[in-house]
């Protein structure tokens, strides 16, 4: 992406420590279906390109057909969006992780979303187990798609 498109997608300000603030960023997605909720078929495609045209269907969201399906994009955002703030929450704290692996399982039942659990193992030089299990709840608690879903979010976090 070029400077200037990056900059229409977000507005920076830096701080008196030179720490970068994120005020105002906006991304989207787009998402076609044709034919029926049980026949039909649709894709998925993001403004970065990475998912284009990605077909999702009725059986690759609720039996094991080929595709994708928005639980499993909502995991992939909430595991991805809780790394990357547990390695800012982590670097607050004067620990530089050597790596942070993150699953998300997303729990449909009865047609809401009634669950998220992120397992997370992680190997942090010098970091204690309570000051490791302390800063994966700060980042589980203020990660933005923490803060988007209205349910319950399980975590288990260790250190490798």
């Amino acid at each position: 992406m070029s400077p200037k498109i990056v900059w229409l997608n977000w507005k920076k300000k830096t701080n008196h420590n030179n720490n970068i603030k994120i005020h105002l960023m906006k991304r989207y997605a787009t998402a076609n279906w044709k034919g029926s909720g049980k026949d039909g078929k649709g894709t998925n495609s993001t403004q970065s390109g990475i998912l284009k045209d990605a077909q999702y269907s009725y059986k690759s969201r609720f039996e094991e057909g080929i595709g994708t399906n928005p639980e499993e994009l909502v995991a992939a955002a909430h595991a991805g969006c809780f790394t990357m703030k547990l390695s800012f929450v982590l670097g607050a704290a004067g620990f530089t992780p050597d790596n942070i692996d993150t699953k998300c399982t997303i729990t449909l039942d009865n047609g809401a979303i009634t669950e998220s659990k992120l397992e997370v193992k992680a190997t942090v030089p010098g970091i204690d187990a309570a000051k490791f299990a302390e800063c994966a709840a700060d980042a589980k608690a203020n990660c933005p798609i923490s803060k988007l879903l209205n349910t319950k979010i399980e975590m288990e976090a260790s250190l490798a």
